[in-house]
């Protein structure tokens, strides 16, 4: 059986053990209509050094990107917003997988729109999350602007870029927002990073 294969099986049960799991009792994602696939233009691609940021994450600290230059590769996940079903599923399912993120010297951080309260509120809802979240509220979406990935509505793309030790972006998937991302071709994509 081939490692693609393998991949969307595995994103398969990942998947439906996060919509098994559900949140905490009572947690309930606001529905959200379909919207435009994409409705952004990039900023940056394969092959560029990503741009540098500055967040503060839900645990009180400002994050930046360099801080990881030298040390890790880097996962980022820009997400719509918070409350929505897709991102309640998505962000879960890479709680499941941060094993396999990790074994690739990588570090998931996922960044949204929303303010830190909502995210936080969000977050517990869901029964917490193990990965680095971080809020880019204010300047309203200056990062996901940076990348190329801020949608007229102000919310991001569902986005992943993979940025190597270098701080080289390897990997970009700007995907349809109503969709999640096959975590077969993230895995792939940081497997070629360590080649």
């Amino acid at each position: 059986m081939n490692r693609l294969i393998i991949f969307s099986i595995l994103s398969l049960v990942l998947f439906a053990a996060v919509a098994v799991a559900g949140g905490k009792p009572g947690f309930e994602p606001v529905p959200a209509p379909h919207l435009a696939p994409n409705d952004s233009v990039l900023k940056v691609n394969v092959g560029d050094t990503a741009p540098d940021f500055a967040l503060p994450s839900v645990k009180g600290e400002i994050v930046r990107l360099s801080d990881f230059k030298g040390r890790k590769n880097v996962v980022i996940s820009f997400v719509p917003a918070a409350w929505t079903p897709v991102c309640s599923d998505q962000w879960p399912g890479y709680n499941l997988a941060l094993e396999m993120i990790k074994a690739q010297d990588a570090e998931l951080i996922g960044i949204s729109v929303d303010n830190l309260p909502s995210q936080i509120s969000w977050i517990n809802a869901m029964g917490g999350l193990d990965f680095t979240v971080l809020s880019d509220f204010w300047p309203h979406g200056a990062t996901a602007s940076q990348f190329g990935v801020l949608r007229h509505d102000g919310m991001a793309e569902r986005a992943l870029f993979v940025i190597d030790k270098q701080g080289v972006i390897r990997f970009i998937d700007v995907h349809d927002i109503n969709k999640r991302p096959d975590l077969g071709a993230l895995i792939g994509a940081l497997e070629k990073v360590n080649q």
